[in-house]
């Protein structure tokens, strides 16, 4: 790592790093579509049904009811979600960038607008073998950034566990190859400070977020989230949040698993204003969703969390995670089991479950 000062992260006074707005006021979507699995065995064919099917969506999103300036959608448009072996989850991973964000960059160029999904993906150059979780946001300008996802739940699954790469599981490289600053990252753009998440029941991630000087906060999900953690986001640290779900399928369920409706709810895509206030909320079907968020307005006024750290930083001291971080730095696991097994034999406590 390099030895030169590190630029603060936060800002004393209680304003953050900003640049200009190209507008007072924005429109901000959330565009909820069906989520579909594709086939391990043979990728190609419903790698390019499901790119279609999202540039498709993009365009009925901005053809009526007005433009937006940031559309968000769910966690997988383009590969979906379903039940793969590794080495298939490992082929069908997008590379970025690569040929489906460069269409998707057409799209954000034609309408001027932000487009922010999630993704699986792969670096063959940096991280061989490994599958990535992203979140990809593609500017007006064609432009593509990515953030890694921070964390993966533990426990969702009985008996097997997510072995996709996120920075806890491979910390110290990362902050190698990307700085401190790129662990919980803020996109400054002239929409607004954005922060872009698919994790779920950890505020204090959002709470970091938000002292960075993030504005609104894009968060993701497929197959179901806890509609309160998204609201308290907002309410909690004065913010804009969005979240976007898959829809409940209406052509077929996805394989390898029960109708989207059953698979942990479908729907209940939303934005949210300072304070939890709930802008619009979308019912269980495809369908997009829009907020007229005054950004000029907010930020003229907006300051990062007040929190009495002093408090509560002895109890964050002696703290000690369930596992330690860069256990896929060691081991990159066969499968679900595997993973399983691996977390389990890595537990600092008592009792992993």
């Amino acid at each position: 790592m390099s030895n030169t000062p590190l630029e603060p992260m936060v800002r004393a006074d209680g304003t953050y790093p900003t640049i200009p707005l190209r507008q007072e006021a924005i429109t901000a979507a959330v565009v909820q579509t069906r989520v579909q699995g594709i086939n391990g065995a043979n990728p190609g064919p419903d790698l390019k049904r499901n790119l279609d099917y999202f540039l498709e969506c993009i365009d009925i999103a901005q053809s009526s009811g007005g433009r937006s300036d940031l559309l968000l959608f769910h966690e997988f448009p383009i590969t979906g979600f379903s039940e793969w072996t590794r080495d298939q989850h490992y082929n069908l991973a997008i590379e970025v960038p690569g040929p489906e964000t460069d269409e998707v960059a057409k799209r954000a160029k034609k309408y001027n607008c932000y487009i922010v999904f999630g993704t699986y993906a792969k670096d063959p150059t940096n991280w061989p073998g490994h599958i990535l979780h992203l979140m990809i946001m593609v500017k007006p300008d064609g432009t593509i950034v990515q953030h890694w996802k921070q964390r993966n739940v533990r426990g969702m699954f009985p008996g097997g566990e997510q072995y996709t790469s996120v920075i806890y599981d491979v910390y110290d490289r990362f902050v190698e190859m990307y700085g401190l600053d790129a662990v919980i990252p803020v996109e400054r753009t002239d929409i607004g400070n954005i922060a872009m998440s698919a994790v779920q029941f950890e505020p204090e991630l959002f709470r970091c977020f938000a002292f960075k000087g993030a504005e609104i906060i894009c968060r993701v999900a497929t197959g179901g989230f806890e509609f309160d953690d998204m609201r308290l986001t907002s309410y909690h640290n004065s913010l804009y949040t969005l979240i976007c779900n898959n829809s409940v399928s209406t052509r077929g369920r996805n394989p390898g698993f029960f109708e989207e409706a059953s698979f942990g709810g479908s729907g209940r895509s939303a934005i949210f204003a300072p304070r939890g206030l709930e802008l619009c909320k979308a019912g269980p079907f495809e369908t997009r969703e829009l907020a007229r968020i005054p950004i000029g307005e907010f930020r003229a006024r907006h300051r990062i969390p007040d929190l009495h750290l002093s408090l509560y930083q002895p109890v964050f001291d002696q703290y000690q995670a369930r596992y330690a971080p860069g256990g896929y730095l060691e081991y990159l696991p066969k499968d679900k089991r595997d993973a399983f097994r691996y977390f389990q034999e890595r537990a600092r406590w008592t009792h992993y479950w």
